[in-house]
This record gives structure tokens, sequence and C-alpha cells, in this order.
């Protein structure tokens, strides 16, 4: 069984996982899994949830990490840090949406990575921050095993990361992530019934 583990803090934007989430959800090999560094979350769109893990307790054995979007990222913590730069080194997929972007330049955990975010100026009071030449002006980002995005690329970082999990093949991704691109109607026009 795989395993997903997206990283949720207070005001988390609902909307940043719900594709890549469902789309996971859906597949009898992947499990879904939540966690935080309180035991409770409440979403910018007023959605409460209890975390599955408390940071301390994420399983060391994660087939992807996705770090939500959210008011809450301006913080210091130091196991988070180093769960994400194990994640990293390891090999694993790290998605990082909207605000999170900008906690990986704050502690340094987009040295020699390209990557994107809301604004180049991501991490220009942070010291650790020492490759805004490498930022790039897109939606999404990948580079290796992160996929960075900004908080209006919900359906490109979910497309990105399922390539990076080698979900499926990129045609039936694209396939999957068209249906929400172009809508019901167009999708039908395009490609048939997306029902079958």
């Amino acid at each position: 069984m795989k395993r997903a583990v997206f990283l949720l803090l207070e005001e988390y934007a609902d909307w940043q996982g719900a594709y890549l989430a469902s789309q996971l959800n859906q597949q009898k090999n992947w499990e879904i899994k939540t966690a935080s560094i309180e035991q409770q979350v409440t979403s910018m769109g007023g959605f409460t949830i209890e975390v599955d893990y408390l940071i301390e307790k994420i399983p060391k054995k994660i087939d992807v990490l996705v770090l939500i979007g959210s008011n809450s990222w301006e913080f210091k913590h130091s196991l988070l840090k180093k769960i994400i730069a194990q994640a990293l080194e390891n090999g694993t997929p790290v998605g990082a949406i909207c605000g999170a972007v900008d906690y990986l330049a704050q502690n340094g955990l987009l040295r020699t990575y390209y990557h994107t975010g809301n604004d180049q100026r991501i991490g220009q009071n942070a010291v650790q921050y020492t490759n805004s030449h490498q930022f790039i002006h897109k939606q999404v980002v990948q580079d290796r095993n992160l996929v960075t995005a900004n908080g209006t690329a919900a359906l490109e970082f979910t497309e990105a990361l399922l390539k990076a999990t080698a979900f499926s093949d990129e045609q039936t991704i694209e396939r999957t992530m068209d249906l929400q691109r172009m809508g019901y109607y167009a999708y039908y026009q395009a490609y048939g019934n997306p029902d079958g």
C-alpha cells in the first residue's frame, strides 16, 4: 500500500490538495493520511478535521509528502524541517504549494532546486534562501523529486505530483486533468463521454 501524507496547518487552503487527494484515494493501492503540528485544524473554508498524525508520528516510509498552503507557514519547527529534508534527500516526491514554498525557502530547503511560488520575493528576508536565481515564473515547477506551485495552480500541482509518483501513464494523467481544466462539455467534445 502506498501512502500519501498531506501536511495541513491552521487555515489551510482546502482546494489546493483536493484534486490530488481525490485522485489518489480512488485507487486501492493508495491511502491518504493527514498530519499537522496540532491534532485539529480548520481550513480557510471552515472545514475542521482531526489529523491522522502529529508531525512526530509521521511514518518513516511514505510515498509522497504534500505541503498544502495556509496562512500559518510563518513558523520554525526543527522536526518538520528535518522530515522534509529527509524526504528530499531520499528521493521521495515532495509537493509544496503557496505558502508552503515560502517555508521551504525560509528554511534553506530550496537550495539547488529550480522552483516557483507565489512571488519571487518568497525568501527576500530569509538568510537561508540563496538561490532566487532558480525561481521560475510558471504555475508549477518540478525539479527532480520536488514539485512547487503557486496558490492558483491546484490542477497543475495535482498533475505534476501524479506524474512524479508514477500514478499512471502520462497520457492518462493528462486526460484525467483535462476533464477538470476543460469542463464536462468541452471534454465530451474532445474525448467523448468521461464516464465511459
